[in-house]
């Protein structure tokens, strides 16, 4: 049997998928990506392979993508992470829904991709300008209410009252809003739930710009948080889908080029 690797190394994690020659998922792992992101990602696939029982040897391609996917040299192949979560997403989506856009969430940026029928990008917008609307804003939040990340979702399940108005789109403003709000004996649960709806309103705009058409996929790592989705949903008016694995969909869709890749080199 040979196998694929796809290797997703972002500003905040390295999410590495392997597939097998039918493009079922073999594993995944994900790791930091800390300040040196060629070494953490060797060991993080290093890693993988040994709880797999797998050798590099039977891996027969690897392709990169993500912001450092020009690191990882021994990749056969790196491309942009708009095109590996495009062809993941339309995967793990295969035989639920039909994906037309997709909404991405990482550590410190947002995107939101149309695709049409054949799965290609038509469209794309990202924002990479504005922490308050990413993965590790919803880090710095919990931090500050003294909750675990993963609480989130079931505070905001737990506000009574209309959700808390946070203006501030700089993180760094939108923490302070936060304090005062705390200050002002404002409850954790309404002040999370208006954190979602303020994160929520911002993706929306980011949807609009590349047109909303459904189905619409949700990754990322903050699309395990329940309580964002239920807000990104009610903003919206529609419902959106979430993989069993939010996090590895682009990893897991640059392994699906990677099975692509070596096919169409072995039939040239």
């Amino acid at each position: 049997m040979r196998y694929f690797v796809g290797i997703d190394i972002g500003s905040t994690a390295i999410k590495i998928a392997i597939i097998d020659e039918n493009d079922d998922l073999v594993g995944y792992k994900i790791s930091a990506s800390g300040s040196m992101f060629y070494k953490y990602a060797k060991e993080t696939l290093a890693d993988l392979l040994r709880s797999l029982d797998l050798t590099e040897k039977q891996i027969v391609y690897t392709v990169a993508t993500g912001y450092g996917r020009k690191l990882f040299k021994e990749a056969n192949e790196k491309i942009s992470e708009i095109t590996a979560n495009a062809i993941g997403a339309r995967a793990a989506a295969k035989g639920e829904c039909e994906i037309r856009t997709i909404i991405n969430i990482g550590g410190q940026d947002s995107k939101a991709i149309s695709i049409d029928n054949e799965g290609n990008v038509v469209n794309f917008a990202m924002n990479d300008r504005c922490a308050a609307g990413t993965g590790k804003f919803l880090d710095v939040v919990a931090m500050n209410l003294e909750i675990g990340v993963d609480e989130l979702g079931k505070y905001h399940f737990m506000s009574q009252g209309t959700p808390l108005s946070i203006n501030s789109t700089c993180a760094v403003f939108a923490e302070s809003e936060i304090i005062g709000l705390l200050g002002n004996n404002h409850s954790i649960e309404d002040i999370v739930a208006g954190v979602h709806y303020s994160i929520a309103k911002r993706i929306i705009k980011l949807v609009k710009r590349v047109g909303i058409k459904d189905a619409i996929y949700f990754d990322g790592g903050p699309a395990l948080n329940e309580g964002l989705v239920n807000a990104i949903e009610n903003e919206l008016s529609k419902e959106i889908y979430i993989p069993k694995h939010p996090q590895i969909t682009t990893a897991f869709g640059a392994a699906i080029l990677a099975r692509e890749s070596y096919g169409y080199l072995q039939n040239s």
